[in-house]
């Protein structure tokens, strides 16, 4: 069930920058309501759910993004269908999306800024090498990173991990001759922080919806 006063409030907070709704957990009519409160930018981390809420809500003027880990073997089912991907982080995954994808991608790369072995992505270091290889896929288009920081109560921490996002894309931008405008992260957790880092994408899930009843 979506929560209206929260949407309001969040658009307030976020005028310049991008809600991704993040509706794992939600159905294609709360996204309805969602896109009737002005948020249309759609994150989907399964492919099969995306499927069935792509199909459901095909009638709605929605910009798709697949913000999960993305199996090689799937790419085919959704590829042509979505809008940005959050997690290219490999290149079985490019080789995948380039033999599939009919037009270029806005991809961003994954990043492992927490540095922990649960999550996807690549590590900083590995990112350089990944972006030179990039570079002969004419259906990738690079613009810019995703990272999530760990889930802590310690805000120091999660501001560190941000940043290192931040400085990472600066060094891109002049070392690689990249024009990264975007940054994606943050979430309901922390979006408040990813923002005063830098933030362009926030990524947001459970504050934007309450349980039925309450």
């Amino acid at each position: 069930m979506v929560n209206k006063e929260s949407v309001i409030q969040l658009l307030e907070e976020t005028k310049d920058l991008t809600i991704v709704a993040a509706t794992k957990y939600v159905e294609a009519d709360d996204i309805r309501v969602l896109a009737s409160l002005g948020i249309s930018h759609i994150g989907e981390n399964r492919v099969d759910a995306f499927l069935s809420k792509f199909e459901a809500l095909a009638d709605l003027d929605l910009t798709w993004h697949f913000i999960g880990h993305l199996q090689s073997k799937k790419v085919k089912k959704v590829i042509n269908k979505i809008d940005y991907l959050h997690s290219l982080d490999r290149e079985s995954l490019v080789l995948e999306i380039q033999k599939h994808r009919e037009t270029p991608l806005n991809c961003f790369i994954e990043v492992n800024i927490s540095d922990e072995d649960s999550k996807y992505g690549l590590n900083v270091s590995e990112v350089y090498s990944f972006c030179e290889k990039l570079k002969t896929y004419d259906k990738i288009h690079i613009v810019s990173l995703m990272g999530m920081a760990k889930l802590t109560e310690d805000k120091q921490e999660i501001k560190k991990e941000f940043n290192k996002l931040v400085e990472l894309k600066k060094t891109l931008n002049k070392e690689k001759g990249l024009q990264l405008k975007y940054l994606s992260m943050g979430m309901s957790n922390d979006y408040k922080i990813a923002i005063e880092e830098g933030s362009t994408h926030v990524r947001i899930g459970s504050i934007l919806f309450r349980k039925e009843g309450l």
